[in-house]
């Protein structure tokens, strides 16, 4: 028995579309098992995301928290340096005993431990005597005639003080003219 033409087209086309719809269940199964592995992804991402964000701004914060620290507390170590020598300008302010020499000596002693804090602290001294005027380091209050070259500095008033490259304060001179 022979089938006729017509039925074994409809077969044909019968499977096909069968075959088409179940290849269309397949892929739309795939695309939804895909969808969801993206959308897994995409949330393991977006947590990765999260969490660098928040590291990010905990190291920001602990890094303000130690600048701030740093700041407050950078001049303790010159301070404890300054302790000794405010204990030795009151130890020689009490003393009783109207010794100007002994009184002299304890200043003189006073003004090391000074001295001794300062280049702890990198703090230099600017003493320009005999020098020829830095406007950047030093400050001319007035000028005299003298028998040197103009600009050198005569007298210092008041030294001045520098603190690694950055000056503190200019010293006060009087310079030739």
């Amino acid at each position: 028995m022979q089938e006729k033409p017509e039925n074994v087209a409809a077969a044909a086309v019968d499977a096909v579309e069968t075959t088409d719809s179940h290849t269309e269940i397949i892929s739309e199964a795939s695309a939804e098992e895909r969808i969801g592995v993206l959308e897994a992804e995409l949330a393991q991402v977006k947590d990765q995301y999260l969490r660098s964000l928040a590291d990010m701004e905990n190291q920001r914060r602990r890094h303000l928290d130690e600048l701030t620290n740093t700041q407050k507390y950078a001049i303790n170590k010159f301070a404890m340096e300054l302790l000794s020598v405010k204990d030795s300008l009151e130890m020689a302010l009490a003393d009783q005993s109207g010794q100007f020499d002994n009184l002299k000596f304890g200043v003189d002693l006073t003004l090391k431990q000074l001295a001794s804090a300062f280049e702890k602290a990198q703090i230099e001294e600017i003493n320009p005597l005999g020098q020829a005027l830095d406007p950047h380091k030093h400050q001319a209050i007035s000028s005299e005639e003298a028998e040197v070259e103009a600009n050198t500095v005569l007298r210092v008033m008041q030294k001045g003080y520098a603190v690694a490259d950055r000056l503190l304060r200019p010293a006060m001179v009087v310079v030739a003219k």
